[in-house]
Order: C-alpha cells, then structure tokens, then sequence
C-alpha cells in the first residue's frame, strides 16, 4: 500500500523535465495525491500525451537554457508549494573531446537552470514551501568521461545546502535526491545491458533494479509535511550502492 501525503492536495507543484522517466513518474504520483500539477519538458509530444491523459495537469514546452523562458513559464503559474528541479543532460565525453560549449551546455542545463527557477519562484512560494533538487550517486563515484554531468551534480548538493540555509527563514526547505541507476526507459535503451544489470545487483546493499516510482515516492514525502523537519539534505536513493 502506498503512502497517502493528505497535505498535498489543493497544492501547486512544479516539475521540471516532466515528461519522461522520474519526472513522469513524479507528475503522475503528485497528481494522484490530488495536487495540482504544473510541468514542464523539451519533448512536446511526450508532455502533451502525458497532460492530457491526467485531467488538471498543465504542461508547458520549455527549453531550460533560456533565461526568459523559465522566467515567462514560471510567472503564469501563481503560488507554488513544491518545486522540483529534475531536468538534466548526462552526456558521455572524454575530456580531450570537452569543447567550452559542450561543457557549458551541461552546467548551464543541470546547474544554473536550478538556480534560476528557484530564483524566479520565490515571490511566489508559499509559506511551508519545499525545494526539491536532483543530484545523482554519480557525483559521490565520479565515473569518467561525465566531468561535466558529475561537477554539476556536485554543484547542486552544495547549492542546496546554502539555499536551505538562505531561504529557511521564509518557509521554504530545500533537499536534494541523489537517485542511483534507475530504469528508466531511456537508461535501458542506451546504457543497460546484462553486464550493468549485474553489476547493479551485486554492488547494491539489495540487487532488485531501481523503478522511477520509487525515487518519485522519495520525493512525494520531501514535498510533504510528512519531512517537515528535513532540510540541506542529500537523499541518496540508490539501493545502498554508494555508501561509506
């Protein structure tokens, strides 16, 4: 039986990178909690299927990497009670192959966009009001040829720990998911084989494979009053595979 967060019906929730993997997941399980969903990716066709089979859900074509796009897409929402930060870019690439705008478009999709929504949502939260970003396990295992995608992700735990820090007094928590390898749809198709699959089970505390519901109801309770007390945490929901 799933849990039931009574206090996230009625509430505005924001998502970004909405329409595939986790963060469909988060916007259906958000949805079936009643709350009002407000979503945003660059698949439009994957986003307007998924707006459209969840009644009330609002999905918007958004490209991250612009400033004002985030700022126009955020201003049409009203009050916000919960805020996640999902969309991200992991390309592989050796660092004798990393171009300046290669790197750029990595930091400026899976760094500064975080910080520029949460920016653009703060008049707008409501007070209790959570922030939820996502790092990865990668950041703590630093795989090679991901420099960029693990500098990132390093980037928001530690940006989550000062904004939590900051925004703290006016209501707002701020928590970091660092999920593990999840299966997601993409991940199987390009990433996934046996070999991985194996690795997985024997490296992981328990060998079951990671589902995006599960990481999508890791931040069901961030959202919650049920984690009122939490905040400038990382939660690593990754199966144990990293731990010290």
């Amino acid at each position: 039986m799933e849990a039931s967060y009574h206090d996230l019906d009625g509430k505005t929730v924001v998502i970004t990178g909405g329409a595939n993997g986790i963060g469909e997941a988060m916007v259906r399980q958000f949805w079936g909690q009643g709350a009002r969903v407000w979503f945003c990716d660059v698949d439009e066709e994957k986003g307007a299927a998924l707006a459209a089979e969840l009644e009330g859900a609002e999905f918007t074509w958004v490209d991250l990497l612009q400033p004002e796009e985030i700022a126009k897409w955020i201003g049409s929402i009203g009050e916000i009670s919960v805020f996640v930060n999902n969309a991200a870019n992991d390309p592989r690439i050796p660092l004798g192959e990393m171009t300046v705008e290669a790197w750029d478009r990595v930091i400026d999709l899976n760094l500064r966009a975080y910080m520029l929504t949460v920016r653009e949502a703060l008049p707008r939260f409501t007070d209790p009001a959570a922030v939820i970003n996502f790092s990865s396990v990668t950041f703590h295992m630093g795989p090679s040829e991901m420099a960029a995608y693990v500098a990132s992700k390093g980037g928001i735990i530690a940006m989550t720990k000062s904004l939590a820090r900051e925004l703290g007094p006016k209501g707002i928590r701020v928590n970091t998911i660092s999920p593990g390898w999840i299966m997601t749809e993409r991940q199987v198709r390009e990433y996934v084989d046996d070999e991985v699959r194996e690795m997985l089970a024997e490296r992981q505390c328990q060998p079951d494979l990671i589902d995006p519901d599960e990481i999508a109801r890791v931040a069901l309770f961030l959202g919650s009053s049920a984690s009122s007390a939490i905040t400038g945490q990382e939660i690593l929901a990754d199966r144990g595979w990293f731990h010290s």
